[in-house]
């Protein structure tokens, strides 16, 4: 019996790969990007203890060190959540372009998976198409023996 041998398994494989790839890729970018969400929300927590202390500092005796001090935190933590945020949005944006390349390279896949299964049904039909040659051809044999007995 005849093997079905596919001449572009080799592009196949590559495609394989490269979703592979792309797919690792989305992932350590999500991962990133949940690390980030997870540093954005603690400094905001941070903020919020400096803004308590705060309040509790104008509402006991007056230090005006301290006072200014927590405000100066606040204002710092302020510029790191924006920091941070501008961090994050930028992952958000890998992250897209990560899950566009991904999807690509499944569309890809999938068009060269698709290839190999028409190649195999057509391979299939020549199969088919053999075997009832050879099913004609022994029938042909098989008649031409009795007649040529009967004879």
């Amino acid at each position: 019996m005849a093997k079905f041998v596919y001449r572009m398994q080799s592009v196949l494989d590559i495609k394989y790969k490269l979703e592979e790839q792309a797919k690792q890729h989305y992932m350590t970018v999500q991962t990133r990007l949940n690390s980030a969400l997870d540093e954005l929300e603690a400094l905001r927590v941070r903020k919020e203890e400096y803004f308590h202390s705060y309040r509790e500092l104008l509402a006991k005796q007056l230090n005006v060190l301290e006072i200014e001090t927590c405000k100066n935190a606040i204002l710092i933590m302020d510029e790191y959540i924006e920091e941070q945020q501008n961090k994050v949005n930028q992952i958000e944006q890998e992250l897209e372009q990560a899950a566009d390349a991904m999807k690509a390279a499944m569309k890809e896949r999938k068009i060269y998976e698709k290839l190999k299964e028409r190649q195999f049904e057509v391979f299939l039909q020549e199969l088919n198409k053999e075997e009832m040659k050879e099913i004609d051809q022994l029938v042909s044999y098989q008649y031409n023996v009795r007649n040529t007995e009967e004879d």
